[in-house]
């Protein structure tokens, strides 16, 4: 935490960046008491604490009979949005992660993300579940988080990130131009403790007339300014920078 701080903000005195990690272990003691109660929570509930402010965006391409590409980041609490993801739009939500380790905290967890009908699928399956949805035009959804640290830098878009040589996952962008797919940023904003609201913000509607990389681009300078405005809620404990990228 203290490297990752550091390097991300090297205009800061040691001060400042102690007070950005204090507010971010307050921040990760809430959100694991909000993975427990996400076990147990009603959709009501749910709803109550995790709204989206402008739906219409998303429900709009629902309408024109187009599916969608929801790019983000593990930012404040990204575990309630795939609870909430299938209630939030028209489309039918489905939430793209990795496999745990824990084989035994990887069923609960799945159990209590997908109770309100959101489908959670892992990296591996992900193009056969695109390809199936498309061709039998099921309009989905598609939540990724795009900023984990990829396997292959060699396969990655390679860019600057809060002031570090970044290797970015590529995924999101090839799905999107593959299937011609609205991409569009949400960002979660903590209203208070255990509240949250998404703001929705469109990237493009036509992926394959912009140059190839643009999308990521965007979402990243997107990504940057939402850290930014409120640091201490991205995950710094994440070793994001663990591979060399020239």
């Amino acid at each position: 935490i203290d490297k990752n701080l550091r390097l991300s903000f090297p205009q800061k005195n040691e001060q400042e960046l102690k007070e950005i990690k204090r507010k971010y272990y307050q921040h990760l003691t809430e959100l694991a008491a909000e993975m427990i109660k996400m076990l147990t929570m009603s959709k009501k509930e749910v709803a109550k604490r995790y709204h989206c402010t402008n739906p219409e965006l998303v429900n709009y391409y629902f309408e024109q009979g187009k599916s969608v590409v929801l790019m983000s980041s593990h930012y404040n609490n990204w575990e309630w949005m795939v609870l909430e993801l299938d209630a939030m739009f028209q489309h039918h939500g489905i939430g793209v992660g990795a496999p745990n380790s824990n084989k035994n905290f990887e069923k609960l967890i799945n159990r209590a993300r997908t109770r309100y009908g959101t489908e959670v699928v892992f990296a591996n399956k992900i193009r056969q579940v695109f390809e199936k949805n498309h061709a039998q035009h099921h309009l989905c959804s598609y939540m990724l988080l795009s900023d984990q640290s990829p396997s292959n830098v060699k396969k990655s878009y390679i860019t600057t990130f809060l002031h570090h040589p970044t290797a970015v996952l590529f995924g999101a962008e090839n799905f999107a131009r593959k299937y011609d797919y609205p991409v569009i940023y949400y960002q979660v904003i903590k209203i208070k403790k255990g509240y949250y609201q998404i703001d929705c913000q469109l990237i493009t509607e036509s992926p394959n007339v912009i140059e190839i990389g643009t999308i990521t681009k965007q979402y990243l300078q997107l990504l940057e300014g939402t850290i930014l405005n409120q640091p201490e809620y991205w995950l710094w404990s994440h070793n994001r920078w663990k591979r060399k990228v020239e």
